[in-house]
């Protein structure tokens, strides 16, 4: 299996690499590298996806859309991230 790596760009403080790889009955799979932090602070998700495709170019324009796009969520809305000073009063329980 070929794995190929493109060029990668910036969503916020986001680096997002799409990922091509030829499988073994020569149909492309998707994925997608998104790394955030820097040094030893470094946090790094791939993110593999379930279609096949024809062509490497595909492959690679379906790993962007879904960053993109957001339909996949996969990069955290700023209103959707959570606040290390709030608390779930629901959690953790005494019993």
């Amino acid at each position: 299996m070929n794995t190929t790596l493109e060029k990668a760009f910036s969503v916020g403080k986001y680096l997002v690499s799409p990922l091509s790889r030829l499988s073994e009955s020569g149909r492309y799979l998707a994925s997608v590298s998104i790394r955030s932090g820097s040094g030893r602070g470094t946090h790094d998700r791939v993110f593999r996806f379930i279609p096949q495709f024809d062509t490497q170019e595909g492959a690679l324009q379906y790993a962007i859309d879904d960053v993109t796009t957001g339909s996949g969520n996969a990069i955290p809305q700023p209103e959707t991230q959570f606040h290390t000073r709030t608390r779930n009063p629901l959690w953790p329980r005494k019993n």
